[in-house]
């Protein structure tokens, strides 16, 4: 049996969705917490939670008790320095406890499989997939690699990213460029972008898609049917970065996933 184009989409839209609404995963999230240097209590998280120039710590009361690495700890624990957009995760019963470094702030962020957000997800719509737009294009690398700002979706937080280069490819015979960050995966691309269905028909901030690889050429293959969205389009507790200046297509890229019902 011949597998189509769209059945090919579905099964790796499925699986993106399964990733999505994972027990865990960025749905289950309940609330984003700002660490200071005066220790606070969290709901739904034991103990008084502060940070300060070596990093991020938890006072634990009696009783209370978190797994770090599989072991049982109570009283107090330091974190130490967490580097910008790393993360460690405790757990806590049902509840994993984020604690990460965030634009140069420390945040916490619980994930519990029974929260509101996980519970009432139902799916994200898309387009139908279409070949029209898994499109070839060229990659051009800098020299070096160049440190870009962008900001976030969380007021007075700012990201910086390394971009290894630009994409270049056309549509209707109209070329586009697009600035390229590192992606998942070694030599793989990720961009951030805009265009003219965003806030009509698809996330008004930001949607994603991942690029292999460039070829020894400098050839890649952009396709927008696999663009995603982020986090914060499901939940107010993310940090999402935007999309560099430039990013945003003065064209209507009618693929990939849509706004969340």
């Amino acid at each position: 049996m011949t597998i189509t184009f769209q059945q090919e989409w579905e099964t790796w839209h499925d699986a993106h969705e399964q990733r999505r609404a994972s027990p865990h995963g960025f749905l289950a999230i309940t609330g984003l917490h700002w660490l200071t240097e005066t220790p606070q209590r969290f709901d739904g998280v034991p103990g008084s939670w502060s940070t300060g120039p070596s990093g991020p710590a938890v006072t634990l009361d009696d009783g209370e008790e978190i797994i770090v690495d599989g072991s049982p700890v109570s009283g107090s624990f330091a974190f130490g320095k967490i580097p910008d957009k790393g993360d460690v995760t405790v757990e806590y019963g049902n509840i994993r406890i984020e604690v990460a470094s965030r634009g140069g702030f420390d945040v916490v962020r619980p994930r519990d499989p029974a929260g509101p957000v996980l519970k009432a997800y139902d799916g994200t719509p898309a387009y139908p997939a279409d070949e029209k737009w898994v499109i070839s294009g060229d990659f051009r690398a800098f020299d070096e690699p160049r440190p870009y700002p962008v900001g976030s979706v969380a007021e007075g937080i700012e990201h910086v990213y390394e971009s290894p280069g630009v994409i270049s490819f056309a549509v209707d015979g109209v070329t586009h460029e697009l600035i390229a960050f590192n992606g998942n995966t070694p030599g793989s691309l990720s961009v951030l972008f805009t265009d003219e269905t965003s806030g009509v028909t698809t996330y008004a901030a930001n949607r994603s898609v991942q690029v292999p690889a460039p070829a020894a050429d400098g050839t890649v293959t952009v396709d927008f049917n696999r663009a995603t969205n982020l986090p914060c389009a499901y939940t107010e507790f993310a940090t999402c970065p935007l999309p560099p200046q430039g990013n945003r297509l003065p064209i209507a890229v009618e693929a990939g996933e849509k706004k969340p019902g």
